[in-house]
């Protein structure tokens, strides 16, 4: 008996040792954790419940010229109900009260949202979908709601923000408005006008502190924010709604005659080079058109016919022709070494000038003016295309600018043939913008402005940066060469024998150059050889204001494909469209009044129209026009009788304010 109690003393020491020592162990082990691991624990605790989330600030609205926007960030708010933080007594008076009013609100019957509500308490759901892409208006009336009007920790009510980009002119312009996107690693893809401003759209982000509430769900930390973000700048672009409006209907009505694999169309304003409308149209597969890529600046090709205008102004600067130098089109066909260059009129023009070439489009004639001016010396001749920067980029903000080509003698490519096809647009390659931007520095008489989509960046009402328009080139040529180009440009539209002459209005006047391309012409199946239809030129045809490109590709032959018939319709419609509703202002010169020339009646109206009016004017003695306009811009009402001049008046001297009618008795 005595050895079974020792035996069960001992297993009860050691048992209570074992215990002592996981007690000190354990004991240890809490101490190591406070003191030595501690702040490493405290902070993996609070990284697994606690985290701050960057804010991304609104982006700056786009504009275009006219104040109308173009592209517009906008908060959309999903709103989730946390079960968990409500308590049972406010559940239940504000249940009902709250589903009523979801109802009102969302549409689904209450009876929807009491249920959803109820699930969510019963399995103490923290993350319960409310509603979802609610705008700011529904937002802010949600939060007045029963119980969720007691905000995040008593009423329950989780809020979750983002911002969307709006363009509310839908399809018009979207690729030329473009946009900012980010992958999964944080690599931005930035199009447009979006992605070429974005240091002035983006804003500064903010952050906020957010609990961690189940796997993957986070709910925000009271109602405000740790940094507040800021808003992006406000851009105002060059674009004008209007003209990009007539620009893409009118480029898409004859897409769709045509049947073209794509097409674009610029417009710019001649003085300052801001572009008014830059459309861009390509075609799906089902034959339906939309702004797949920005053609007008990133696509640079053989620009074909309209290049012959760069080719003129080198011949006359170098004064190796004039404009009635007579050339020999030789039955339209002329050969250089191997090849053969050919007018599109079967059998030629016969001997024409050099004016009248350019006006009729003579290949033939372009390559025997080039190739038997330079041949001797081709540099000479690729020297002078360069110093008007035909070789350069014009940088823009846009990223994805073509890269223009033109050859140097030696360069790759170059042959004894080259001198001949450049002449007429060929073995050299620009983009529309590119080859607009000539174009319309022959309209603003030689100086070459930089295209600008940029005017203005502001915060609200306070501006930050104007931008003004840049001059690439003060003088691209001399005034005389300049003033034979227009004169053969205006000739080209308004000349019975001009290529664009279908295009002819006496209404308004236009001035340009027609281009027409072949393009995969290196197949020898004739099936396969396709077409680049252009447009390019200025309006009005005397003191231009705007100058225009159009380029459609690949229109269907069955239908046509001459640059005239293709691309010059579109031209003609945006010039007519904005002559339309563009109101024409006369100026005069300011009139001398102390000249003595005027008559003693229009000395009268001038110097009341030009002075301030306390009392009412004498106007006896004046046409009845004049004294009716003087007197109405004071904010009299007039009443008239008879015809002819002011024979008399009442209430003449009388102080303004007292009078409400003034009788005008004319002889």
């Amino acid at each position: 008996m005595a050895v079974t109690e020792k035996n069960i003393l001992t297993r009860l020491y050691v048992v209570a040792g074992f215990l002592f020592i996981l007690a000190v162990a354990v004991v240890v082990k809490l101490v190591s954790i406070q003191m030595v691991d501690g702040e490493k624990y405290r902070q993996l605790a609070e990284d697994r419940t606690e985290k701050v989330f960057t804010i991304t600030p609104n982006r700056g609205n786009l504009y275009s010229a006219d104040g109308s926007l173009l592209a517009t960030s906008v908060s959309r708010f999903n709103i989730r109900f946390d079960a968990v933080t409500v308590k049972d007594g406010d559940f239940k008076e504000n249940i009902k009260p709250l589903s009523l009013a979801l109802s009102k609100l969302l549409g689904k019957p209450s009876s929807y949202y009491e249920k959803l509500l109820r699930k969510a308490k019963v399995n103490k759901n923290r993350y319960a979908l409310i509603a979802r892409n609610l705008d700011y208006s529904d937002y802010v009336q949600i939060k007045k709601f029963p119980l969720f009007e007691k905000g995040p920790n008593r009423g329950g009510i989780v809020i979750e923000q983002r911002t969307v980009r709006e363009h509310p002119l839908g399809k018009i312009a979207e690729r030329s408005v473009g946009y900012e996107r980010f992958d999964a690693e944080g690599h931005a893809t930035r199009v447009g006008l979006e992605g070429a401003f974005t240091e002035y759209l983006s804003g500064e982000k903010g952050s906020r502190l957010k609990q961690k509430i189940a796997k993957g769900q986070w709910k925000p930390i009271g109602m405000d924010n740790i940094v507040e973000p800021k808003d992006g700048y406000d851009v105002y672009s060059t674009i004008d709604v209007n003209i990009q409006d007539i620009a893409h209907h009118a480029l898409l009505g004859q897409l769709e005659k045509y049947k073209a694999d794509h097409g674009c169309v610029i417009v710019m304003e001649t003085k300052t080079g801001e572009v008014k409308a830059i459309s861009n149209l390509g075609r799906t597969e089902g034959g339906k058109y939309y702004e797949r890529l920005n053609y007008a600046i990133g696509e640079s090709h053989e620009p074909g016919s309209t290049f012959k205008l760069m080719s003129m102004v080198v011949a006359l600067e170098d004064k190796v022709i004039d404009t009635n130098t007579v050339i020999d089109t030789e039955k339209g066909l002329y050969k250089v070494y191997n090849k053969t260059v050919r007018d599109s009129k079967w059998g030629g023009y016969g001997k024409v000038t050099a004016a009248k070439a350019f006006e009729i489009s003579s290949n033939t004639a372009f390559a025997k003016i080039i190739n038997n001016s330079y041949k001797d010396n081709p540099e000479k001749f690729v020297d002078r295309l360069m110093n008007m920067g035909l070789n350069k980029k014009l940088d823009l903000p846009i990223k994805g600018e073509g890269k223009p080509v033109i050859r140097y003698p030696g360069d790759k490519g170059w042959s004894g043939i080259s001198l001949a096809w450049m002449s007429h647009g060929y073995e050299v390659s620009l983009t529309p913008l590119q080859t607009l931007t000539f174009y319309n520095a022959i309209a603003n008489d030689g100086e070459m402005v930089k295209p600008r989509l940029l005017k203005e960046v502001k915060e609200w009402n306070k501006s930050i940066e104007k931008f003004d328009k840049e001059v690439i080139n003060p003088s691209i040529c001399s005034k005389e060469t300049i003033g034979k180009v227009q004169e053969m440009l205006k000739n080209v539209v308004e000349k019975k024998h001009g290529t664009g002459h279908s295009l002819y209005s006496p209404n308004f006047s236009m001035a340009g150059k027609t281009g027409t391309c072949q393009k995969d012409y290196v197949s020898k199946d004739p099936n396969k050889l396709k077409y680049i239809s252009t447009f390019a030129g200025y309006f009005p045809a005397d003191n231009p204001k705007y100058s225009c490109i159009v380029v459609i590709h690949e229109p269907d032959k069955s239908v046509g494909y001459y640059g005239a018939d293709v691309s010059g319709p579109v031209f003609k419609s945006v010039a007519q469209k904005i002559y339309a509703t563009s109101p024409l202002v006369d100026e005069i010169d300011e009139l001398d009044v102390k000249d003595g020339n005027l008559d003693k009646k229009y000395q009268q109206y001038y110097a009341l129209s030009n002075e301030k009016h306390s009392t009412v004017p004498n106007v006896e003695g004046m046409s009845g026009m004049d004294a009716i306009s003087i007197l109405e811009n004071l904010g009299l009402k007039v009443k008239v009788t008879g015809v002819g001049s002011v024979k008399k008046q009442t209430s003449k001297g009388v102080n303004i304010k007292e009078v409400e009618q003034i009788v005008l008795e004319l002889s």
